[in-house]
């Protein structure tokens, strides 16, 4: 089997310029959304490379009205101190994601809930996913989860994408996207409304996951800092690789 590693996490972006060194993704669908538009890098680079590279997004972000930058740097290393550097002087935020995998026969046993109950989906329920969304997202600002909202309903066109939804006592509660693939299936998306967490809610949302994609690897990113991870780790998930990112919002 082919091992799992970042490139096969979904990206919602185009290609639109690669280099020696990089790969320039831009999302003009939502100009809002950073993991949509950003630099990657293949291999690490010198001080006055990411100095330029940093020039160039911004310059190419400003035009189309984008207040960020974003950049992913090579996969299972860390931050060298030249880049820690620029990062640290620019006032970049750092963050370590990291790559989880599981098979769905190692998932830890959980019994079926009478309040919750878990739905793709279809055009009877997805005003209720799309509220869900919306409410969720507000939070970022009236366009991005306008934005969001549109995108979402691209990825209910998407045949290999399947949303799920999570009613508690007949209140949706939470979601999540998966992105199918042959062999694997992604995590992506993953969230409860925070009343509702502790309720087992999250576990009956990869419940069924696992029992529906059986025959695929699971995987998903977690970000190094948040308690996800833990969850994550004592369901059984095995931490297979790290990444950093940075970004930088600014005021104008």
């Amino acid at each position: 089997m082919t091992p799992i590693t970042f490139n096969d996490i979904h990206k919602v972006g185009h290609n639109i310029h690669e280099t020696e060194t990089f790969t320039h993704f831009h999302y003009p669908e939502m100009l809002s959304r950073y993991n949509s538009n950003f630099i990657e890098y293949k291999a690490w680079v010198s001080k006055e490379e990411l100095l330029r590279d940093i020039k160039y997004l911004r310059d190419f972000h400003v035009k189309n009205g984008q207040k960020h930058v974003k950049f992913y740097f090579p996969a299972g290393g860390e931050i060298p101190d030249h880049i820690k550097a620029v990062l640290t002087e620019n006032g970049f935020e750092v963050e370590k994601m990291e790559l989880y995998t599981i098979q769905p026969s190692l998932f830890p046993r959980v019994e079926s809930h009478p309040d919750i109950s878990i739905q793709p989906v279809n055009d009877a329920n997805c005003e209720d996913f799309l509220s869900l969304q919306y409410q969720q997202d507000i939070q970022f600002g009236t366009n991005f989860a306008v934005e969001k909202i549109a995108l979402y309903k691209r990825f209910f066109e998407d045949p290999k994408i399947v949303q799920l939804l999570a009613y508690y006592k007949g209140i949706p509660v939470g979601s999540v996207h998966l992105i199918l693939s042959e062999g694997t299936v992604e995590i992506d998306d993953f969230s409860v409304k925070p009343d509702y967490q502790r309720k087992g809610i999250g576990s009956r949302l990869q419940k069924y996951v696992m029992e529906h994609y059986s025959d695929k690897t699971v995987i998903l990113v977690a970000e190094g800092s948040d308690t996800p991870r833990e969850m994550y780790q004592r369901q059984n998930y095995q931490l297979i690789d790290f990444q950093y990112e940075a970004t930088k919002v600014y005021e104008s």
